[in-house]
Formats: C-alpha cells, structure tokens, sequence
C-alpha cells in the first residue's frame, strides 16, 4: 500500500511539474486544494492507464520499438497523456492536454521527473 501511495505521490509531482512547464496542458480549479485533488485523481488515472493499458500498447508495438530502438516509447507516453487527459474529461475533470506534440513533450517532462522523484522517495518494498 505504500508503494502505491508513493508512486501516485510521484506521479501527481510529476503531472504538476508538466502543467506549470507547458501551456498548453491544463488545470484549473476555484482553490488549491481543489487543484491538489484534482491533481491526485488524475495521477491515480494516469496510474491506472500505465497499469492496464500501456503493457498491451507496448506488446503490439514491439515491432516499432524495435525498429527505433525504443524512441517510440515517446510516442506510447504521449498516447497514455492523451487517454489520460480523456478519460479526466469524462470524468468531469478539470485536467487537459492540447494536441499530440504537447503530449510528447508532457509525457517526456512527465517520465525524467517521475524517475528522479522515485529516486528521491522511498521505495515500500
């Protein structure tokens, strides 16, 4: 359980980080903490969708990601942000990703600061 709560406080670190770096994703709420909440649920979607979805992603793009020697791994990234920023619409969300190259460039500040933060925190294992 504190793995868990480690790495959705990573990725929440990790989301904000992309929101304040580039304009043109999103968040928006009346207070701070609406903003934090907001913030924790959508890194628990975003948790979700590197859990369920990415493997299989991944699993049907081996070819790709062969052929470029894992550079398409940016491009699965920038799928998940996508699916993610959907999924938080449906949700009623206030969370928003404008256009694919927005998402790889949040789905690259995303990765390097979820792993330096997971560097950082401690591990529950």
């Amino acid at each position: 359980m504190k793995n868990f709560v480690v790495k959705t406080i990573a990725n929440a670190g990790a989301l904000a980080v992309a929101v304040w770096l580039i304009d043109n994703i999103t968040l928006t709420g009346d207070s701070t903490g609406k903003k934090i909440g907001t913030l924790l649920v959508v890194a628990l979607i975003f948790g979700l969708v590197n859990f369920l979805v990415k493997p299989l992603v991944k699993l049907l793009s081996l070819p790709l990601l062969i052929l470029t020697l894992g550079l398409f791994t940016l491009v699965v990234n920038a799928l998940m942000l996508l699916l993610t920023s959907w999924l938080a619409d449906k949700f009623d969300l206030s969370f928003h990703v404008e256009g694919f190259w927005t998402a790889v460039l949040g789905g690259l500040i995303i990765s390097i600061v979820s792993w330096a933060l997971h560097v950082v925190l401690p591990d529950g294992d």
